[in-house]
């Protein structure tokens, strides 16, 4: 494949689906939130994060690719029973997080419009939908999420410029950091390519025909990119707040992100705040429907006939369920807890498929990725057991 091709086909569109997939309202506030309490140190969190992205994306897209199965379909060769075990996690999980980001859909056309949440909650619902409605869904999903993520990201960099931050500390502390947070690092992976996240560029590969051993070089870069594009809408969002934080300004605690826009750029900024999180929102809202729909395949063979009609009502009934009980904050920290579990279970079943040669044929994992595959496995189920014991306990 030549680079034209990868720049304006299906791979580029699979890296910018994870990325603003990844890139919802929680991105977002996390990284605002851990800016104001490690201040440039957290330029460390995010390249040790990055690293660690990079090693679960590539071991995931690569066995995806070169065996050209879904991800649930793997993993019931590995374990049989393990793949509808992964659909059902994927699946509430994809419910919770998306009633979140419908909920900051909606918020974002307030802070933009004036509307009311709820009818921001409506209009982004409907717009959603319209992506699906279309024969070449796909291509459609593609190109919104290439023009979304631009807008992010060029309007996050104005933002960035006008907070006039400390470049120089920055850099300094991203490799010689005051403190170390673990459990900071550990969440920031997680909410990179933590749940549905880093299925959701890979499978749409698969939808578009992509896959086996020829397309494997163009599917590790399309891999890189997705964390690399995410990686750059966090740093560029971490400089604008570390600015802010820098001169002294106190975040909000129910909306930092907002405080660090509008102290940077005014009104202007607090309208700008409003069109990156309603583009942030919306996009994780297409990813995760998306995704969750394909390893709903699993389940019954309705769901690839009627693959675009079962999509669009799983955001209506995400919708609607914000509508009737607004966002359930226990079952999206619950959510938030089975998310640091489900990248280690289907993290740890890749890497063992990925030496079974009835799943990969004679294709040859490279022993580095296994062990850098093996470091996020270990890691994350640590935090996923902190996690759980903290809610539960």
């Amino acid at each position: 494949m030549k680079n034209k091709s990868f720049l304006s086909g299906p791979l580029l569109g699979a890296a910018f689906l994870m990325a603003t997939s990844a890139i919802g309202p929680g991105f977002i506030t996390q990284t605002t939130k851990f800016t104001a309490e490690l201040k440039a140190s957290f330029g460390f969190v995010i390249l040790i994060s990055v690293l660690m992205d990079i090693g679960a994306q590539l071991n995931i897209w690569r066995i995806v690719s070169i065996s050209r199965l879904y991800a649930q379909d793997i993993a019931n060769r590995v374990v049989p029973g393990a793949g509808y075990v992964l659909s059902v996690l994927i699946i509430l999980g994809g419910i919770a997080f998306n009633i979140g980001n419908i909920a900051g859909a909606g918020l974002g056309l307030n802070v933009l419009t004036g509307c009311s949440v709820q009818v921001g909650a409506v209009i982004s619902c409907v717009l959603a939908i319209l992506i699906f409605i279309f024969r070449e869904a796909g291509k459609t999903m593609d190109i919104f999420a290439k023009i979304l993520g631009f807008i992010m990201i060029g309007l996050t960099m104005y933002v960035a410029f006008q907070s006039h931050p400390p470049v120089k500390e920055a850099l300094v502390k991203t490799f010689i950091p005051d403190s170390i947070n673990e459990t900071i690092i550990l969440t920031i992976v997680g909410g990179t390519v933590g749940g549905y996240i880093s299925f959701a560029g890979a499978h749409r590969l698969l939808e578009a025909g992509i896959g086996g051993g020829g397309s494997i070089k163009e599917v590790s870069k399309s891999a890189v990119s997705a964390i690399l594009i995410a990686s750059l809408m966090r740093l560029i969002l971490f400089i604008a707040a570390l600015g802010i934080v820098w001169q002294g300004i106190t975040l909000s605690s129910q909306n930092p992100a907002a405080t660090v826009f509008q102290s940077a750029a005014g009104e202007l900024g607090y309208r700008v705040f409003g069109l990156v999180l309603w583009s942030a929102a919306i996009t994780s809202v297409v990813g995760s429907a998306f995704t969750s729909v394909t390893f709903a395949r699993l389940l019954h063979p309705v769901v690839s006939k009627r693959f675009r009609e079962i999509i669009i009502g799983f955001i209506i009934v995400s919708t609607v369920i914000f509508l009737l009980v607004g966002q359930p904050v226990k079952l999206l920290l619950m959510a938030g807890a089975v998310n640091g579990f489900i990248l280690p279970f289907a993290l740890g079943i890749m890497l063992v498929a990925a030496y079974r040669k009835k799943i990969t044929g004679e294709y040859k994992h490279p022993y580095w990725l296994s062990i850098s595959g093996w470091i996020v496995v270990l890691a994350m189920t640590y935090m996923g057991v902190k996690t759980l014991a903290a809610l539960t306990g």
